[in-house]
C-alpha cells in the first residue's frame, strides 16, 4: 500500500496496556545495536490477552474476506458481470480496456508505480527523514518493521515486476541474488514481444534493471530499520529509480507509440499469459495462504502458547509473500474496491489500535457502503479510519516484537 500521508506514523505505542516500553534519543545511531531504538511498543499481558487474541482473529477474518473477494472478482465475476480476468483478456469494453495495447500499458504502468514506490517511499522516506535528523520518525516510517521483514517485502515487490514483464512466476534467486540465467521467460510475454520487434537491447536492459533493483534491496544489511542511512540503502533507492525511469521513459513509449506494431494480434496472448499465469495464481495463493493464517491465529487463540505464536507468525510471512508479489498489478478490483488499503495500510493509526485493544470494540475495523475517495484520491476519513487499524501490518504488530514472534503471557 502506498505510504499515504493521511496515515498517522506509529508514534503512539507509548500508551501502556500493562506492558513495557523502550525509547532512545534522536541522536541514536541506527546502524548500531539490534534495531530496537525508538520503538515505544506495548506488549501482550495476561490482563489484555483476551482482547489481543480477539483482535488478531478479527483482523485475520477480514484479511480472508478481502483476499477471497479479490480472487473471486478476478476469477468468477465482477460487479455482477463477467470476471475481471475475462474483461481484461477480451479488452472490448470501453469502460475498462479497449485494446490489448491498453492492457499492456496498464501492466507497465503498474510496474513503474511499484518500482517508484519502493525506491521513493518505502526506502526513500525513511532515508530522507533520517538524513534530516528525524531519526525516530525514520524508524516509524519503515514498513514491516515489527517483523523485520522489510527487505523481503520490498524485494518481492520487484519480483512482481519481473513476473509482469516476463509473464511468469518462476523467478530464481540464489543467495539473495536474482539468477537471470535460470529464471523463466514466457513465450508470450512483454519481454519477448519487444525482443521480437528488433529491440532485444531494451528487453534485456529491462530484465537487468529488475535484477539490479532486487539485488540492491537485499544487499541492505538486515534489518533495514537498523540501516536506514546506509550506503546500501541509498544504492537500492537509486537502483529502483533507474528501473522506474527505464519503465516509464523507454519501455512504455516503445509499446504505446508503436500501436501499429504492438496491436491485438501481437499482444493478445501476452495479456492472456499475464492473467492466467501471473495474476490469477498469485491471487489464488493469497486467498489460500490467508485462510491458513486464520487457522493458525485461531489455534493460537484457543491454545495460547509460544509454539502457536511461532506458527502464526511463520504463516504471516508465508501469506505476506503473494501479496507483495502482486503489487505490480494494483489495478482493477483491488484499487476500485479499496482492497489494497484494507489489507495493507501503512503507517498504522497507533492511537486507534491502542483504544481498540483497551475497549475490545472491533466494529472500528469495519466500513460499509461504496469505496469513496477524496479529491486527492485518498479514502475518505470514515473509510480510512477503519483501514488504518486492520490488515497485514496490524496483524504483524500483534504477532511480532523486535523481529521475533511474541511470547504468550504467563497466567
Amino acid at each position: 500500500m502506498k505510504m499515504k500521508k493521511y496515515f498517522l506514523y506509529v508514534a503512539a505505542f507509548m500508551l501502556s496496556l500493562g506492558g513495557m516500553m523502550s525509547a532512545c534519543s534522536d541522536d541514536d545511531d541506527l546502524t548500531k545495536g539490534n534495531g530496537n531504538g525508538a520503538v515505544e511498543e506495548i506488549n501482550i499481558t495476561k490482563d489484555n490477552a483476551a482482547n489481543w487474541y480477539s483482535y488478531m482473529i478479527n483482523v485475520a477474518n477480514l484479511l480472508k474476506e478481502d483476499a477471497t473477494t479479490l480472487y473471486d472478482d478476478w476469477n468468477t465475476g465482477y460487479k455482477g458481470g463477467a470476471s475481471y480476468a475475462s474483461i481484461f483478456k477480451s479488452h472490448n469494453n470501453s469502460a475498462y480496456f479497449g485494446t490489448a495495447n491498453n492492457c499492456v500499458r496498464q501492466i507497465i504502468e503498474g510496474c513503474w508505480d511499484i518500482a517508484n514506490e519502493v525506491g521513493d517511499a518505502k526506502i526513500g522516506d525513511p532515508y530522507d527523514l533520517y538524513a534530516s535528523g528525524k531519526t525516530q520518525d525514520a524508524l516509524y516510517a519503515v514498513e514491516s518493521w515489527f517483523s523485520w521483514h522489510s527487505r523481503e517485502d520490498y524485494s518481492n515487490n520487484i519480483i512482481s515486476i519481473y513476473s509482469a514483464i516476463c509473464g511468469t512466476r518462476n523467478v530464481k534467486v540464489s543467495n539473495d541474488v536474482m539468477d537471470l540465467a535460470s529464471s523463466e521467460i514466457a513465450a508470450n510475454s512483454i519481454y519477448n514481444v519487444v525482443k521480437a520487434n528488433n529491440n532485444e537491447g531494451l528487453a534485456d536492459a529491462t530484465r537487468e534493471a529488475i535484477k539490479k533493483a532486487y539485488d540492491a534491496i537485499l544487499a541492505i544489511p538486515a534489518p533495514f530499520r537498523s540501516h536506514i542511512n546506509s550506503a546500501e540503502a541509498l544504492a537500492a533507492q537509486d537502483a529502483c529509480a533507474d528501473l522506474a525511469i527505464l519503465l516509464n521513459n523507454k519501455l512504455l513509449p516503445e509499446i504505446t507509440q508503436k500501436q501499429d506494431i504492438y496491436n491485438d494480434a501481437a499482444l493478445n496472448e501476452v495479456v492472456n499469459t499475464y492473467v492466467d499465469d501471473v495474476v490469477l495464481p498469485t491471487y489464488k495463493d493469497l486467498k489460500d495462504e490467508v485462510a491458513v493464517l486464520l487457522e493458525k491465529v485461531s489455534a493460537l487463540q484457543k491454545n495460547p502458547t509460544d509454539t502457536n505464536f511461532k506458527a502464526a507468525a511463520a504463516q504471516w510471512i508465508i501469506a505476506r509473500k503473494p501479496w507483495e508479489t502482486s503489487e505490480a498489478f494494483l489495478f482493477g478490483p483491488v484499487a476500485d474496491n479499496g482492497l489494497d488499503p484494507n489489507m495493507d495500510s501503512w503507517p498504522l493509526d497507533a492511537d486507534a489500535i491502542v483504544n481498540i485493544l483497551n475497549s475490545g470494540d472491533f466494529t472500528k475495523l469495519q466500513w460499509n457502503g461504496e469505496f469513496i475517495t477524496d479529491e486527492n484520491g485518498d479514502p475518505v476519513e470514515s473509510i480510512a479510519s477503519a483501514q488504518n487499524v486492520r490488515g497485514f501490518h496490524t496483524l504483524e504488530f500483534l504477532l511480532f516484537k523486535d523481529g521475533n514472534p511474541r511470547t504468550a503471557p504467563a497466567e
